[in-house]
């Protein structure tokens, strides 16, 4: 697995070029920039003030910006190459399949993870600086729901490159998968549902088994400890998971589901047709 790294490393420096990246970068860079301009930390929002402020309205546009911008760059990983006819390239090279596709996955974490958190910490650097009282749980916490989100649309991503053969499937594949994730979050399908009486606890489940929900709610819990914005699925949810429980299964559950995509891939990727 020596390979690993240069794998990794080769992904990095790939991204770095490009122009998505500076794209990407500049967006988060651009946000936290304008939250600082309007003055979103001299704000007060439900007692919240200061950095806490900036950090709870960083985290909601990153909810809705950041599941869609990891899928369109990652889902043309695979798919890309083999239409360039990489991959004949690439096995002619002493390089293991296994190094070459976590590799590959490991270097564009990187490059998704650190700009988003880059931008966040440079907020919180900053306000410190002014005197702002450093929230240091409420940035730990959102750092912890950041990387366990790019984890899970980074692997569903190398799962939709793998499974088809044209980029242009695969980016369309990806736009769609975003858009169903979001009519759960907007409940269009789970009030559907409701009018049949189906059971609360079966309607959150279905809920809480969509990624983006998980990370909404638990960035809702962090500013609203009741959950009141949600109403009577409030009671269901702390009563089964409790608060501190409910932010553990918010880190915890995205992620498994993206190394799980993710694998699911490899599996695809290594019992498929390369070329």
């Amino acid at each position: 697995m020596n390979k690993l790294p240069l794998a990794a490393g080769l992904d990095v420096a790939e991204s770095l070029r490009s122009r998505w990246f500076l794209l990407y970068a500049s967006v988060f860079g651009g946000i936290v920039a304008l939250l600082m301009i309007f003055g979103v930390t001299e704000s007060r929002v439900m007692g919240f003030t200061g950095l806490s402020r900036l950090l709870v309205t960083y985290i909601q546009l990153c909810m809705a910006i950041l599941p869609i911008f990891i899928l369109i760059s990652t889902v043309r990983s695979v798919a890309s190459d083999r239409e360039a006819g990489v991959f004949e390239y690439m096995l002619s090279l002493p390089i293991p399949l296994g190094a070459w596709y976590w590799g590959r996955l490991l270097g564009r974490f990187v490059v998704v993870l650190l700009p988003v958190v880059s931008a966040m910490a440079l907020a919180f650097a900053w306000g410190v600086a002014r005197g702002a009282e450093p929230p240091w749980r409420l940035f730990l916490i959102y750092s912890g729901l950041l990387f366990s989100l790019s984890v899970c649309f980074l692997g569903l991503g190398f799962l939709i490159s793998t499974l088809v053969r044209s980029s242009d499937v695969a980016q369309s594949a990806a736009f769609l998968l975003w858009l169903a994730l979001l009519v759960f979050i907007d409940l269009i399908l789970l009030g559907v549902m409701m009018r049949e009486q189906v059971s609360p606890e079966i309607l959150i489940g279905i809920s809480l088994a969509n990624p983006l929900q998980v990370f909404r709610t638990a960035a809702m819990a962090l500013f609203d400890p009741q959950l009141v914005l949600l109403g009577p699925a409030a009671f269901v949810i702390l009563d089964r998971f409790g608060q501190g429980g409910y932010l553990a299964w918010a880190m915890l559950y995205p992620t498994l589901m993206g190394v799980g995509a993710a694998a699911l891939g490899y599996w695809r990727f290594r019992s498929g047709d390369l070329v």
